[in-house]
């Protein structure tokens, strides 16, 4: 198996001199499962981070608000966990996207 050109699931959508910008779909075909894949390097570090965004969700019947309000104001924080499905061909896609980007952004 090899990856796709242009591959499935995995779509360019914003590339400037620092940074590319991806959006992965989920193979349930949910937007809000979706996440958008930042690669930016710092010139200065010769360091390249890598940031996922996605909406995080919390099914009302299985944790309160208010159980959720304390957990944030006792911590600081509130634990969630986000899955994104995918198939052998767009995981393998993926993961090229993410080292070409690197690539890329290394050589500019």
């Amino acid at each position: 198996m090899k990856p796709q050109q242009p591959a499935k699931g995995i779509m360019l959508v914003s590339e400037y001199d620092d940074a590319q910008i991806y959006q992965i779909d989920c193979e349930c075909t949910d937007p809000d499962h979706r996440h958008t894949l930042w690669v930016e390097h710092d010139k200065e570090l010769d360091s390249v981070s890598v940031t996922v965004y996605t909406t995080n969700t919390t099914p009302l019947w299985s944790t309160s608000r208010w159980k959720t309000i304390w957990e944030l104001l006792t911590k600081g924080y509130v634990k969630r966990e986000v899955t994104l499905l995918l198939d052998k061909q767009k995981a393998l896609n993926y993961a090229d996207a993410l080292k070409k980007a690197i690539k890329d952004l290394d050589g500019k």
